[in-house]
This record gives structure tokens, C-alpha cells and sequence, in this order.
């Protein structure tokens, strides 16, 4: 006979066993699920074991993994930690929010390299992942180098974007691009690899397309045309130890009164030059947790890529897509030395320069297409003029250009026999259907220009080119 006391245990068992069903875990943001349940394996990982955000990553991984931001483009150098932010968003949107993903990379065969060499990998060395997926290290349907399907029902797929047929069919909720410079500008001409990826998660409740990418050549770099089309560029700007003043680092040249100095052939004395009040700052010295993001465009600003504000301090709503731009001089993969060293080398190769840019600051190289003049010579061929619209000008026309961040402006003035004057160029940044950007297209419209005879002339004329921004 089973006693009472065995009767409730056994009862208290069962009911226990029943409410782990209805169970409902805390909701994580995507780097407090990185930081508890990411592992680096070795097989891809200077340093395998335990995850650890650094301050730089925290808002691009947040951005990545928040429902409320539809795009994040990563426009970054080597040796930041990409791949390894990358895969632990796709483990937090697997394992925690039970999202369908997407990853292309630029072929097929680095696609199969990406599953073998890095998700197989993670998915062993993650427990939480590997508790979901039985068929790990075996033969199955749902592990294949193209499909990995988890017993919750999620499936995460990585395919080449090189083939358009690999853009089809699939409905997810994330999409990723990853290298996305290395892809086809045109997909087998049936358009860009984005404008067919975001296709994917049209139906998404919480659909996101996540962009990362080293750049290429200036003007025809995909991670550049994707950075065009968002509103905010953002860029981490770390205070100055001595002074405080904030501040993005930039790499400087022999002219700029900031950024690396060095004595000459002597790369292990390098410092970075505030901007501000001319500090001399040592790597060491940078406290990165105390960086926040700020974008160049409009001054909006976070901190942990969830909560953002004005720049006049506001709290706002997230964007809709958004920008990141990093470097090596950020990393604590690498040291400032190194980077100089870097340089140093580059200059000893032709292609060494375009290199170092890409991979190095994270830029976009821009090529020359023609034999560059001195800036002595070409002062000397300015003509100076004794107002702003010359004695010879009697007509004013502007062109406007539209684009999704920008509104640009080019003022003409006429003379007779058609000889055309540039007299002014405008650059209005914002957001292209914000009331305050519109109100300042309208003053540079309306603005007076002194002509050479004391009079002031305004534009007559104006075409306003909104293919930019017209859907369309």
C-alpha cells in the first residue's frame, strides 16, 4: 500500500513535470544570452572557451539581435570579432527566440566552408545548442553542409549568393550576409543579393537583414551602397583619459594634428594625438567601457544598442536600420604597434595601400583615375572672383539630388553663350522625409547670393531628382 506521504511526492512530481511544458524562460537581450551560453570553439578561436562581449561588440550584437531594428549593416577591418558576433546572434535568434535564419555567403564552396569550419563547431561546443540537435555527428536529414534543423523546429540554413536559384523559395525571419563586398553586384541579372535575400522575411512577424562586411573599391563596394541607404552611420567614440573630450579614432596622416604619431622607424613609440587638446593617449590608457555610439549624420547616440537618444539627450525610438563602422585600432586583438608596422609594409607594395585601407581601417579604397596634380599647381590655377556670383552671371539654376540620408544641392550660374559658373554646393544630411531636413532644403532654395555688381540674385530655377528616394 502506498503511504500518503509517498502519494504526494509522487503527485508534486507529476504536476512539476506538467508545468515545465508551460514554462516560460527570461526574455535575454543578445548579449546577456552570448555572454551565459556562447563558447569560441578551437578549431576557428585564438582564445576557445567562454564568450566575453567587448565594449565595442555590445551595441552591434544588441542592434543585431533587437526585434525593433529591421537592418544593421557592419561596415568593419579584420580582426574585430565578426564571424564570432555573427554566429553568437544566430545561436541566441536558434536557441532563444526560435527565429528560421538565413546566412549567405558569397559561394557555395565558402558556404560549406562556413558550416564546417565554424556552425558545426559552435553548435558542439554550445551546450544549449547541442541539447537541440539529436542528430549531431551522425548522417541525418536535418544535418546537412547546407541545413541544420533543431528539434525545436527551427532551421538554419548558409547557401552561396552567387546562384539566384539559392534566394528562393526559403521563408525565414533572418537573413544574414556575411563578406557581403565579395558577392555579385547583380545575381545572375536578376538583381542585388540583399534586394533578393530581404525577400526572404517579407512574411517575418520580426523580420531582420543583417549586413557585415571588410570594403572594397570606393563607389562600387556593396557594404558601401548598403551604408548609403541608412540614415545613421555610427561610430564609437571613446573619451580622451587627460581631458574627457569624446572622440572616434581615426588613423591620421603626416598633416593631421590627430590620430597615430610615431617617431620615424621607431613604430613601438606610437601614440594616438587627441583632436581635441592635443593629449598624448597610449592604447592602454583607452577606457572603451565608457564609449558610446554616435551617428555621424544626425547625433543620435547609444551606448548598448538598445536604448537611443537625440543628441540633444532625448530618449528616441530605435531606428529602422542602421550603420556600424569599426576598426583594428579598437581591437584588443591586435596592438597599435602592429598596425604601424602594418602600414610600413604596405607602402613597400603597390597594392599595399588598398589593402591596408580594406582590411585594416575598414574603408573603402578610393582609386585614382588620373594623374594627380600638386596642390601647389592647382592654387595656382583658381580664379578668384570679387563676389560670389561673377560680374558675368545673370542666371541662377539649382540641381538637387536625393538620397535616403542626404539631400545634395548644386547651384549654376549662367552667363552668355551658355559658360556656366558653379556657384555653390550644398550637402543637407537627415533623414529624406523628416520635416526638419525639409525645412533646411528650403533655405539653401531660398538662399540670397551676392553678385559682383552688389546686387543680390536668387535661384530661378530648380530640377529635383527624387529617384533616390522614390519607391517607384
Amino acid at each position: 500500500m502506498i503511504s500518503g506521504e509517498r502519494r504526494a511526492n509522487n503527485a508534486n512530481r507529476a504536476i512539476t513535470n506538467g508545468l515545465i511544458a508551460l514554462h516560460i524562460p527570461v526574455p535575454l537581450t543578445t548579449v546577456q544570452w552570448a555572454d551565459e551560453y556562447y563558447y569560441l570553439p578551437k578549431e576557428s578561436s585564438y582564445t576557445p572557451g567562454k564568450w566575453e562581449t567587448l565594449p565595442f561588440q555590445v551595441a552591434i550584437m544588441n542592434a543585431m539581435g533587437y526585434e525593433l531594428i529591421r537592418v544593421v549593416n557592419l561596415i568593419k577591418s579584420a580582426r574585430v570579432g565578426y564571424t564570432k558576433m555573427l554566429l553568437g546572434v544566430e545561436g541566441y535568434f536558434i536557441e532563444h527566440k526560435s527565429r528560421n535564419s538565413l546566412l549567405f555567403q558569397p559561394t557555395d564552396s565558402s558556404a560549406e566552408d562556413f558550416m564546417k569550419s565554424h556552425v558545426e563547431p559552435t553548435i558542439r561546443d554550445v551546450p544549449v545548442l547541442l541539447e537541440l540537435a539529436p542528430w549531431f555527428g551522425r548522417k541525418h536529414r536535418d544535418n546537412t553542409l547546407t541545413l541544420k534543423r533543431f528539434s525545436s523546429g527551427v532551421g538554419f540554413w548558409c547557401l552561396g549568393g552567387a546562384a539566384a536559384k539559392n534566394y528562393r523559395e526559403k521563408s525565414v525571419d533572418v537573413v544574414c550576409y556575411d563578406e557581403l563586398s565579395s558577392f555579385e553586384p547583380d545575381v545572375e541579372k536578376e538583381g542585388s543579393p540583399t534586394l533578393l535575400g530581404d525577400k526572404r522575411i517579407e512574411g517575418s512577424v520580426w523580420p531582420k537583414s543583417i549586413r557585415g562586411s571588410t570594403p572594397k573599391v570606393k563607389g562600387s563596394c556593396q557594404i558601401e551602397k548598403a551604408a548609403n541607404e541608412s540614415a545613421h552611420f555610427m561610430r564609437f567614440h571613446v573619451p580622451c583619459p587627460h581631458c574627457g573630450e569624446e572622440q572616434y579614432l581615426k588613423f591620421g596622416d603626416g598633416s593631421t594634428p590627430f590620430g597615430l604619431k610615431w617617431e620615424k622607424s621607431k613604430p613601438e613609440t606610437v601614440y594616438y594625438l587627441c583632436e581635441h587638446n592635443g593629449c598624448v593617449i597610449r592604447q592602454s590608457e583607452l577606457d572603451q567601457k565608457a564609449g558610446r555610439w554616435i551617428c555621424d549624420n544626425t547625433g543620435m547616440w547609444t551606448r548598448d544598442g538598445l536604448a537611443y537618444f537625440s543628441a540633444s539627450g532625448e530618449e528616441v525610438p530605435p531606428p529602422r536600420s542602421i550603420t556600424f563602422h569599426i576598426w583594428t585600432a579598437y581591437s584588443p586583438f591586435t596592438t597599435w604597434i602592429q598596425i604601424i608596422y602594418d602600414w610600413l609594409d604596405a607602402l613597400k607594395d603597390p597594392n599595399g595601400v588598398k589593402t591596408f585601407v580594406n582590411t585594416t581601417l575598414g574603408e573603402p579604397y578610393e582609386e585614382a583615375v588620373a594623374e594627380k596634380l600638386s596642390h601647389e599647381l592647382l592654387l595656382e590655377k583658381v580664379i578668384h572672383y570679387a563676389a560670389p556670383v561673377p560680374e558675368r552671371v545673370v542666371y541662377l539654376t539649382a540641381g538637387i539630388d536625393s538620397q535616403r540620408n542626404r539631400y545634395e544641392m548644386y547651384v549654376w550660374g549662367w552667363a552668355p553663350g551658355e559658360e556656366a559658373f558653379l556657384i555653390d554646393k550644398q550637402i543637407i544630411m537627415g533623414r529624406h522625409d523628416d520635416e526638419d531636413t525639409l525645412q533646411r532644403v528650403d533655405a539653401v532654395i531660398n538662399k540670397k547670393y551676392r553678385h559682383a555688381d552688389g546686387t543680390e540674385i536668387s535661384i530661378s530655377r530648380i530640377c529635383w531628382d527624387i529617384g533616390g528616394i522614390d519607391a517607384e
